[in-house]
């Protein structure tokens, strides 16, 4: 067969929403829509085990495969509701997707501390001399003479139009400075438009703060799903996907760049700010997260003895990270202890002064993978236990982001279950507070006994008479019902503790390099999205945070938010960040022969008197 008698591709025409696409037929329709910036709710990057990639086929609907059938009721099933990475595109269809939560609920501040405000960004307004026969000085030796006390620096881009700037406003102008840089000149005077953006790049969330770097205020805050959520809920699922596909870290670094920008552009339209008039933004995130952002291959960090391209990175530009600002603005990019304490959490331990206090503390960032951290101002060891994606709302039955409709507390007496739900909605599923809480819940009231397994029906109703109905059997697993949609299963419980008993096992062996106990525990920080909305209370039953007075459980909330702002108001705490750098001995849990036993022993929930 010669080249102009091969048979083209066959190709099938999708339309998703009343969006038509067009793509090869035998692809899933997962991948169909990642291809054309199509989001669908995934957590596990389309592999199939998180269930989450909800789609309805309403008109002819491909078989039910056997994940299908597991992940919907036989009703739904009828009505052509299918799992988006296992349907297969094979003739021209039309596909309903459910609107994704794009502003999940997230800590947007977090425990601070106050700073001298002496940013990086300086502006200055001159009147400048014309020049003359008498008077030849060049455009920039004239504005370098009028800032005679910096010693500066200027881009070529700022000499491209410097000439012109200096005639047409008559030499009345504002010098931007950034460190030992002059960025811009601006016509007239524009000193009282000088603004930075700290962003928190999240795995999950990314918050973004605008900054008055006048004041030191924040002039608005907005935050918004990372829009990588289709490559797989945590850091390893994005690290393999570049693995397995070569293309998938251009596309991923784009993902993170339009999240930023997107975020930049809202922030700065909330606040009335001119985009131009941002001249500077910092970043706090995990390693694979920054690494991704600034396109760094993040395989090293995946597999073993996972090395990170850098702990300290280059000068960056804001539009390295796809951030549309002033166009010369400046990034500083948060420096990580290690592949997998990031620089989040250096962002987190300056805001939280964990180097600065004497009392020792412990500062714990839950999350798919939960940063340890435990010490005081003379000392401070770090560590990363793999928490796993439960405390997301991920690998749980019915759960869900902290979003509209997501239960998030739960208590029960043994004769009665309350919940609350995030804007007072109808309950839609379990996010992670809610997940710790009705666990802890059916631990008090005895429903669970101490292995994490449901008691026998018998014993139920003699412990719990009025709630003990409320477990019952969905196909072959032991479920309670917290609604009559709503459910906990067997293996949502054994989730959450994999997940507690890695975060106990790091804190437990951070305690024991340090030579104490859990009562040598003096404050503890919950720290992150997560932390900010857990029950102490929950956290102290189950084990997850050292059995310590209940007040002594502080939720810092998005502390690597403040961090990244103060990086920005204060030069000097820019400097305290990477001093941390030298201060936290890092411990790593990965090659100690004794951690499998260690977590196993940590499995069960605590006895409490």
């Amino acid at each position: 067969m010669t080249a102009q008698d091969e048979v083209p591709a066959a190709r099938v025409n999708l339309l998703f929403n009343e969006r038509a696409v067009r793509v090869p037929a035998g692809v899933t329709l997962f991948d169909a829509a990642s291809w054309n910036g199509i989001a669908i709710d995934s957590t596990c990057g389309g592999h199939g085990t998180c269930k989450k990639c909800r789609i309805r086929i309403p008109a002819d609907p491909p078989a039910p495969t056997s994940l299908d059938v597991r992940a919907y009721s036989a009703q739904e099933l009828r009505d052509g509701w299918r799992l988006a990475c296992r349907a297969i595109a094979t003739k021209d269809s039309s596909v309903e997707v459910p609107p994704l939560t794009t502003r999940p609920k997230a800590a947007t501040v977090g425990v601070g501390r106050q700073v001298i405000l002496r940013p990086a960004v300086i502006k200055r307004y001159l009147e400048l001399a014309e020049p003359t026969l008498g008077d030849q000085a060049t455009d920039l030796e004239r504005v370098l003479a009028a800032l005679d006390d910096l010693e500066l620096t200027a881009d070529l881009a700022v000499l491209r139009a410097l000439g012109r700037t200096l005639r047409e406003s008559d030499y009345l102008i504002t010098a931007v400075v950034v460190d030992d840089a002059l960025i811009a000149v601006e016509s007239g005077d524009t000193t009282g438009h000088c603004y930075g953006i700290a962003f928190d790049l999240g795995t999950t969330t990314v918050v973004a703060t605008l900054l008055d770097l006048n004041t030191g205020t924040p002039v608005a805050v907005e935050s918004m799903l990372n829009k990588q959520q289709p490559f797989g809920a945590d850091v390893i699922t994005r690290i393999s996907a570049t693995m397995l596909d070569s293309d998938a870290l251009d596309k991923l670094t784009a993902l993170a760049h339009q999240t930023l920008s997107e975020l930049a552009a809202d922030v700065c339209k909330q606040g009335d700010v001119d985009p131009a008039h941002v001249y500077e933004i910092a970043v706090a995130g995990n390693a694979t997260m920054t690494h991704i952002a600034l396109g760094i291959d993040p395989e090293p960090l995946g597999v073993a003895p996972f090395i990170m391209a850098t702990r300290l990175y280059p000068p960056t530009l804001a539009s390295d990270l796809g951030v549309q600002v002033h166009p010369r603005a400046r990034a500083v990019v948060f420096p990580a202890f290690g592949a997998y304490v990031g620089g989040d959490i250096t962002a987190g331990l300056l805001a939280s002064g964990m180097d600065r206090d004497s009392r020792v503390r412990l500062f714990v960032d839950i999350g798919t993978n939960c940063e340890i951290v435990l010490g005081n101002r003379d000392w401070l060891l770090a560590t990363a236990a793999p928490a796993g994606p439960a405390f997301e709302g991920a690998a749980i039955r019915c759960g869900m982001r902290a979003a509209d409709g997501a239960i998030e507390v739960v208590t029960m007496t043994p004769d009665s279950v309350d919940l609350k739900v995030i804007g007072d909605a109808e309950p839609a599923g379990l996010c992670g507070s809610g997940l710790v809480d009705a666990v802890t819940a059916l631990v008090k009231v005895g429903l669970l006994d101490s292995s994490g397994r449901f008691v026998p029906d018998e014993e139920a109703a003699s412990r719990a008479p009025g709630i003990a109905e409320r477990l019952s059997m969905i196909g072959q697993e032991r479920v309670f019902m917290l609604t009559d949609s709503v459910y906990l299963t067997q293996r949502d419980i054994r989730e959450l503790q994999f997940a507690k008993a890695a975060i106990a096992t790091g804190w437990r062996i951070l305690l024991e390099e340090a030579g104490l106990t859990e009562k040598d525990v003096q404050q503890v920080l919950l720290a992150g999205s997560f932390g900010s909305y857990l029950s102490p209370a929950s956290a102290i039953r189950i084990g997850l945070v050292p059995k310590v007075p209940v007040l002594r459980v502080v939720s810092a909330g998005n502390v690597a938010g403040e961090g990244a702002k103060m990086a920005l108001l204060s030069l000097r705490e820019r400097a305290g960040g990477l001093a941390l750098l030298e201060e936290v001995n890092y411990v790593e849990l990965s090659d100690r022969a004794d951690f499998n036993d260690r977590f196993i022993d940590q499995l069960a929930f605590p006895h409490h008197d």
